[in-house]
């Protein structure tokens, strides 16, 4: 998918949550739920205005900008190697903050919902993708696990990567049937899983790289 096909899907889809903005707004109140604990219950209200207009200006907003930013890259010749796989990432950014925003806009609206059971599924894809992203990046400045010793060495990034997109993956679908687990006890699996696949690749750079260090003495 093309850079300029991947803005053409950001403005649609922004497009979509504002129009569904304005659908909401005649029914919604002036307080609106917008924060939730983790047990998915509401425990915090936001404006009519933030709740109709914020996330759609974040989903465009932040995405152009996670669209545009490899272009300043000095390794950007890397990242056009596995550009497509970036652009589709950026879409399904794009596509979970829309669904966070049709999901406060139908909390404002009454309809009563497990915000955990909802939003686990679509946390545990979103892993997934970045799972999949992980795999195919390649050496870059503003894309993947950034430690000194994966942006040192080619082979030590692609080890990290491999590792790292293997657990993201394995972490996106245990948090996706982690969406069963009762209450808080499903929010705290997927905290744990992230914690895992965020923090293991990145001691394990360090390891890749000292063994290549002793290899190569």
């Amino acid at each position: 998918m093309t850079i300029r096909r991947t803005l053409l899907i950001l403005v649609v889809l922004t497009v979509l949550g504002l129009a569904g903005s304005l659908l909401a707004a005649p029914l919604l109140p002036e307080r609106v739920p917008s924060h939730w604990n983790a047990a998915g219950e509401i425990d915090g209200y936001s404006s009519r205005n933030t709740a109709l207009y914020l996330m759609p200006a974040l989903m465009f907003g932040l995405g152009v900008m996670i669209l545009y930013i490899p272009q300043i890259d000095p390794l950007r010749a890397n990242v056009e190697k596995f550009r497509t796989t970036y652009n589709w990432a950026v879409v399904g950014f794009a596509v979970f903050m829309l669904y966070m925003h049709a999901l406060t806009l139908l909390a404002g609206l009454g309809v009563a919902f497990n915000m955990s059971s909802v939003m686990l599924p679509a946390m545990g894809g979103l892993f997934f993708g970045l799972g999949f992203l992980l795999d195919h990046a390649r050496r870059n400045w503003f894309i993947g696990i950034r430690t000194p010793w994966t942006l040192s060495s080619d082979r030590v990034w692609e080890k990290t990567h491999r590792l790292g997109g293997l657990l993201f993956k394995v972490a996106g679908l245990l948090v996706i049937g982690g969406a069963l687990l009762p209450g808080e006890i499903s929010f705290w699996v997927m905290f744990g899983l992230i914690m895992v696949a965020s923090f293991v690749p990145v001691a394990y750079s360090y390891v890749a790289f000292r063994q290549e260090q002793q290899r190569g003495g």
